[in-house]
């Protein structure tokens, strides 16, 4: 299985999930550009699309394919691309907003609002604020910027720059995956995942992409804030394992 992280994280955010899934299933989890081990982003073309460019050549045999956040929609570009060796596609929490600017523009408006915080500290050049701010409204307070290991806290500094990068994939749409006939691509089996305390806007943009969908069902982890794969491993791979087995051998 390939399983692509979130923003500010890191390969090691799957380990939980593949504890609970080993050892049936084999784990592939690259870390996106600037992230855990890879290289920074040299801020040359569209962020996802070098996402999606650097992670294809690990697409060399059928795989299912799993990301959250930012990473489920990297994991949507491989599907769309590679349906014929993508045997299942599973998006937990996919920040692609610009389907609730189609369904919901009150609510994706709301959303901007909240995200004016960290995005104004970024532009005042403030990277440590807007990473402190961004990781308060998405890793749901887990754990407090101050109790974080210095090696995590400089992790996220170093990613945060590439947040306002993922808009024109995100928000713009420039790939015109909202196209009509666009996701028809998409024909393996797929699920949406959102934990039940998530923002509005993830429930918006979960139905939206399973409607648009050919297989494509949203379901909901009870419990479960924007970290779902980390706050709730074994309800993740309960939810994988059933995708799996509807998935074509």
């Amino acid at each position: 299985m390939l399983a692509l992280h979130c923003t500010l994280a890191h390969s090691g955010a799957w380990r939980g999930v593949a504890e609970v899934m080993a050892p049936d299933v084999t784990f592939v989890t690259p870390d996106m550009l600037t992230h855990g081990r890879s290289p920074d982003w040299d801020k040359k073309g569209d962020f996802q699309t070098r996402n999606m460019k650097a992670i294809e050549p690990l697409l060399d045999e059928p795989m299912d394919v799993v990301g959250h956040s930012f990473g489920a929609t990297v994991a949507l570009r491989l599907a769309l691309a590679h349906p014929d060796i993508v045997r299942s596609l599973t998006m937990i929490e996919p920040v692609f907003f610009a389907v609730a600017a189609i369904d919901a523009p009150d609510v994706y408006a709301a959303q901007a609002d909240k995200e004016s915080a960290y995005l104004a500290a970024l532009e005042a050049g403030d990277d440590e604020l807007a990473a402190r701010l961004f990781n308060r409204s998405w890793g749901e307070g887990r754990i407090m910027w101050a109790d974080m290991r210095e090696e995590a806290r400089a992790s996220m500094t170093r990613s945060i720059h590439v947040v306002p990068a993922c808009r024109p994939a995100l928000i713009d749409d420039v790939h015109g995956l909202l196209q009509p006939g666009a996701l028809d691509q998409a024909t393996m089996p797929v699920q949406l995942l959102r934990g039940s305390r998530s923002p509005e806007i993830i429930q918006v943009v979960n139905d939206g992409l399973a409607q648009r969908l050919p297989d494509g069902v949203s379901k909901v982890v009870q419990g479960a804030g924007h970290m779902v794969p980390i706050s709730h491993p074994i309800e993740t791979a309960e939810a994988l394992r059933e995708l799996f087995a509807r998935a074509p051998v």
